[in-house]
């Protein structure tokens, strides 16, 4: 059930929280599935309505800083980014209070904590709070693995019939997940990027970040290798080459949906590849120029093409530049997942 987010609808669905039913609501980044994080059967309604492996933890949303301490470790580092850049698209993974329950984090000592700055967010965090709630744990509000919803619809479109109350608060502003720092250890290591880029971070800090690929770096929401796949196949091809690929004669017929900065000339509709060959272009889609438009616009996109019917998404890899390092790594895993279910 879709409603509109009115003060009665954000109420409702605090109470329903409360009681231990699921609820899905809009955050900046993405539309999350959402649980009183301190009740483990509400927790587990999650895992089981995603089909979400139990070791994988959530992302725990608090309303503000002190709600944030009863949940975790708060270091002066978590002080500095939490001062800079929440409410807001980013996660801190911090070790986990005694007193937290080890439900929403996979069985970690350490837990994902979050402030989101989408209104809607807000709202229900504060009336839960008020209720005597106190974090809501929210991965994406999809099936495990699958492109992240960013509107209502999408949400429903995936869950179907499982769907529960879901709080319409529009498209999502940024359109990826929040970028995930580590501060479990010693120097800070960005463990997913997003929106808040490592400059930022960095600067914030006033030191250099660490890496991420230590061994006993903790597990993390949207960190697996393969993720945000869609049905169809998703293939990165060089902007040089993406025109020559699809048309060679191995691709002869082959119908494609493709995300590019410039149309491919291909033949299009449902018959045979173009004068001199090649794939069959049922779907374009325009490549943004600006990295967050891209990021707003990437699972829609995704979507879309998934719909169109085409054998293979091929996606026109991004510049090779900091700032685009979020979408990188999100078409990374969707097209990961589709080697993956294609082997």
């Amino acid at each position: 059930m879709i409603v509109a987010p009115t003060a009665q609808a954000v109420e409702q669905a605090a109470r329903a929280l409360l009681a231990g039913r699921l609820v899905v609501f809009p955050t900046e980044t993405v539309y999350g599935l959402g649980a009183d994080a301190a009740n483990r059967d509400a927790v587990a309604a999650i895992y089981a309505l995603k089909g979400r492996p139990p070791d994988h933890p959530l992302i725990v949303h608090v309303r503000d800083l002190e709600q944030a301490a009863r949940w975790a470790r708060l270091d002066e580092r978590a002080a500095r980014l939490a001062r800079r850049f929440w409410p807001g698209p980013m996660t801190l993974i911090l070790p986990r209070a005694a007193a937290a329950p080890a439900w929403a984090c996979g069985g970690q000592d350490s837990i994902g904590l979050r402030i989101p700055s989408h209104p809607v967010a807000r709202a229900l965090l504060e009336r839960f709070t008020a209720l005597g709630g106190s974090g809501v744990a929210a991965p994406s509000a999809n099936r495990f693995g699958r492109v992240s919803p960013t509107c209502a619809e999408h949400v429903r479109d995936d869950l179907g019939a499982d769907a529960p109350m879901i709080l319409d608060g529009g498209p999502c502003d940024v359109g990826v997940e929040s970028t995930i720092v580590d501060l479990t250890r010693a120097r800070a290591a960005v463990l997913r990027p997003g929106r808040i880029d490592r400059r930022q971070l960095e600067e914030a800090l006033g030191q250099a970040l660490g890496s991420a690929g230590a061994d006993d770096a903790p597990r993390a929401s949207g960190t697996l290798a393969a993720h945000y796949s869609p049905v169809t196949p998703v293939e990165l091809v060089a902007a040089r080459t993406l025109q020559s690929r699809l048309s060679s004669p191995e691709w002869q017929g082959r119908r494609v949906a493709v995300w590019s900065r410039v149309r491919p000339g291909l033949g299009a509709g449902h018959g045979a590849g173009g004068a001199g060959g090649g794939a069959v272009l049922v779907r374009w889609a325009a490549l943004p120029d600006s990295p967050e438009r891209c990021e707003e616009l990437l699972y829609r996109t995704l979507r879309e093409l998934d719909a169109a019917g085409a054998e293979r998404i091929i996606v026109e890899a991004p510049p090779a530049q900091p700032e685009w390092e979020a979408v990188h790594d999100r078409l990374q895993r969707a097209a990961a997942g589709g080697r993956r279910a294609a082997g």
